[in-house]
């Protein structure tokens, strides 16, 4: 099923809360105007139940009531819409006074005699609403007489009725008032997305330089933006060192591959002895390692640049792991007269065998440049939130212009000296993938005549 529109759906959805508000506030309106006109019914006729209690107590008695009920006519006539019945409480229970056209008689029934003021809603034969007190009230003689006060709400009725008809007929043009504006908005406020999309469009793997203007976004927009651009950015930076290393592995294969084929084109060009042929197939095998070499160091840069090697990850030993690749080492050390140190301890999380590489690396070239019966030093430290194992050799040190790019893929100090020492120019890219799988860095001082000190940084692990 094909989904709608965003703006559509908000659209609607905001239409729909807004009616629903509108309808909600027209029936609270509605409760409250009828809780008012009941509580004002409810008021006129408490104070008209006083006056005909005080009338009543200025010495009037049943005879007078009925022979003289002016004082009590004067309270009711005038106002069409009150009614009045006084009854005796004599067991024939008379009626004393009766003032208005609505029979109230029947009502008598449906209140039970009491002193304080009750009250009883009911329609009459028209179906308009009537609002009724009674009370028992006491003579001047100190009689007492029940008297039925009723109040037509008729004009309440209508100011009801009036105000339902209003808002039936306002209701539909303010619902289309609300979804109109609600379109509007949403139209207005989704407006800034057309830039992302339009963004997009542009962005092809050739082209990563479009950018989205994050100028008077919205936060909520904003913040998108910013995500967006940030994307691209490392999509950009991820393009540029993919062409920047297939570039790098194409000059780099370059130069053996060409070789290969010059030795073969010249052995086979006429015919030779066969200790020719051996010399060319050793030399031609001695650049087939140097390949292979440089295949499998490619292969795991990409295992390692992959997030899920960090499952592996445990607690590791720094001093334990330095250990055994310095027995690794130990013949070679020991060809030089060379003395391998190491001092301190700490535990990281991470892959072992991952980290003997990384220390490998640093070591093999820490023995290949040291002069003969030197000393190299291991050193495990722990400061603040990080652990560091550094290595440090004496040598001929490195120029500070290339101390910046030592951790790039193929790149060399000397080029030349490193294919004859059989190098691939990837190790030190290695180990900075490696730190990098494990949230640390690789880093590097140099002095030229004095000491190179390589160092792997990582993020120290807190005890549980």
């Amino acid at each position: 099923m094909r989904a709608g529109s965003l703006s559509m759906r908000l659209g609607l959805t905001v239409s729909l809360m807004g009616a629903g508000l509108v309808l909600l506030l027209a029936t609270l309106a509605y409760v409250a105007l009828t809780h008012e006109l009941e509580k004002l019914a409810r008021k006129n006729l408490e104070s008209k139940m006083e006056q005909i209690q005080h009338s009543l107590a200025q010495g009037l008695d049943a005879n007078r009531i009925r022979a003289r009920p002016h004082s009590l006519m004067d309270l009711v006539i005038g106002h069409d819409n009150f009614y009045l019945t006084i009854v005796g409480t004599a067991p024939d229970e008379s009626v004393l006074l009766s003032i208005g056209a609505k029979p109230q008689e029947p009502l008598l029934t449906d209140f039970a005699p009491r002193e304080t003021l009750g009250y009883l809603n009911w329609a009459d034969s028209n179906d308009n609403r009537v609002l009724s007190a009674s009370s028992l009230m006491r003579l001047a003689n100190g009689e007492r007489v029940r008297v039925l006060l009723s109040l037509d709400r008729m004009d309440d009725q209508a100011l009801l009725s009036a105000y339902l008809r209003a808002t039936l007929i306002a209701l539909p043009m303010l619902l289309i008032l609300i979804g109109m504006g609600a379109w509007w908005l949403v139209q207005r406020g989704l407006a800034p997305l057309k830039q992302f999309s339009h963004v997009a469009a542009k962005v092809t793997t050739q082209d990563l330089t479009h950018r989205l203007s994050i100028d008077n976004l919205p936060q909520e927009l904003g913040e998108l933006a910013h995500g967006f651009n940030v994307m691209l950015d490392r999509l950009d930076a991820g393009v540029q060192q993919l062409s920047q290393f297939s570039d790098d592995l194409a000059h780099e294969m370059r130069a053996p591959l060409t070789n290969l084929m010059g030795k073969a084109q010249v052995t086979l060009s006429r015919q030779r002895p066969p200790e020719e042929y051996k010399a060319v197939l050793e030399s031609n095998t001695e650049e087939l390692e140097r390949l292979a070499r440089i295949v499998s160091d490619m292969l795991f840069l990409a295992q390692v640049s992959h997030p899920a090697a960090r499952g592996s990850f445990t607690h590791v030993s720094l001093a334990d792991e330095a250990h055994r690749v310095m027995d690794l080492f130990a013949l070679s050390a020991e060809d030089k007269q060379l003395t391998l140190t190491l001092s301190g301890n700490a535990q990281v999380q991470g892959d072992r065998l991952m980290i003997q590489r990384a220390l490998s690396n640093l070591l093999s070239n820490a023995i290949r440049h040291s002069p003969a019966a030197s000393h190299i030093s291991l050193l495990v430290e722990a400061y603040g939130n990080q652990v560091a194992l550094s290595v440090s050799n004496p040598g001929p040190g490195i120029e500070a212009q290339h101390l910046p790019h030592l951790f790039e893929r193929f790149y060399r100090v000397d080029s030349s000296r490193a294919r004859t020492e059989g190098g691939t120019g990837l190790g030190l890219a290695i180990v900075q993938s490696i730190m990098a799988l494990h949230q640390g860095q690789a880093d590097v001082r140099s002095l030229p005549g004095g000491f190179t000190l390589f160092r792997l940084v990582f993020p120290r692990v807190l005890p549980e």
